[in-house]
C-alpha cells in the first residue's frame, strides 16, 4: 500500500488519508484511524446530517455506541452507520485499535480534521468544536 496521502493527529487518535474529496470526485474519504489504548475520539456524540460512514476493523476492538447500543468492532468486522445515526468510539482496551474508516459523499475530510486538530491543540472550547462540527454537517448528540 502507497503511503497516506495526509496525517492529521486530533487529540491522540491519529487519521491517516489514503482518498479524499480530491481523489474520488467528492464522493468519498477514505482514512485509517490508529486509536492508542483507552482513549476516546474527541467528537462527542453526533449524527452526519448528509454523510454516510463505514468502518471496517483491522486491529484491536473499537468500542462504538451507536444509537444508544454497545458495538465492538473487531478485526474483519463492518460496520455502516447511515446519515442521521447518533454514534461515538472509543478504545476501552489496552491494545491499540486500527479501523478502516470510509465516508460519502467527502464532506467530511482533512479540512474538518485540521480544524479540529487546530482547536484540540489550542485547548478546549466546546462552542468553537461545535461550530466546526456543525460547519461540516456533524449534528452533536447529548446521548448516543
Amino acid at each position: 500500500m502507497s503511503l497516506p496521502k495526509e496525517i492529521i493527529k486530533v487529540g491522540s487518535v491519529e487519521f491517516h488519508f489514503l482518498l479524499d474529496g480530491d481523489n474520488t470526485n467528492n464522493t468519498m474519504v477514505v482514512f485509517e484511524a490508529f486509536f492508542p489504548p483507552g482513549v476516546k475520539v474527541s467528537a462527542p456524540p453526533h449524527s452526519h446530517a448528509d454523510v454516510d460512514e463505514v468502518v471496517l476493523g483491522l486491529e484491536g476492538t473499537l468500542c462504538c455506541t451507536i444509537n444508544g447500543k454497545h458495538i465492538n468492532i473487531k478485526p474483519e468486522d463492518r460496520y455502516f452507520i447511515p446519515r442521521g445515526t447518533v454514534h461515538h468510539f472509543q478504545n476501552n482496551t489496552d491494545e491499540p485499535v486500527k479501523v478502516l474508516g470510509i465516508m460519502t459523499p467527502a464532506f467530511i475530510g482533512p479540512p474538518f480534521f485540521r480544524e479540529m486538530s487546530t482547536l484540540i491543540e489550542e485547548g478546549s472550547n466546546p462552542e468553537k468544536a461545535k461550530e466546526i462540527m456543525l460547519r461540516y454537517g456533524l449534528v452533536p448528540q447529548t446521548e448516543a
